[in-house]
């Protein structure tokens, strides 16, 4: 199921924004984007809102995953080893 930011607006009113607003599809497992159309309901907020809320509080945690490189450079120390 896929949730696109529908803004009218390509791009930010003023020039001096730094807002850049670009409709974008994301993908998401049919129950994962019930419970988020839930919670926006709850909040009287949009999926784009509830979405951007989550990254901006999940962010530093995810930051803090290997990347994929780390994981084949631990694999390849091990292998060497």
């Amino acid at each position: 199921m896929a949730i696109a930011d529908r803004d009218n607006n390509a791009k930010a009113v003023s020039e001096g924004s730094k807002s850049d607003k670009r409709k974008q599809s994301l993908y998401f497992p049919e129950e994962m984007l019930e419970e988020i159309k839930e919670e926006a309901a709850r909040l009287d907020r949009s999926l784009s809102w509830i979405v951007q809320r989550a990254w901006k509080i999940a962010r530093v945690e995810i930051k803090r995953l290997p990347s994929v490189d780390d994981i084949l450079e631990d694999e390849e120390q091990e292998q060497g080893a």
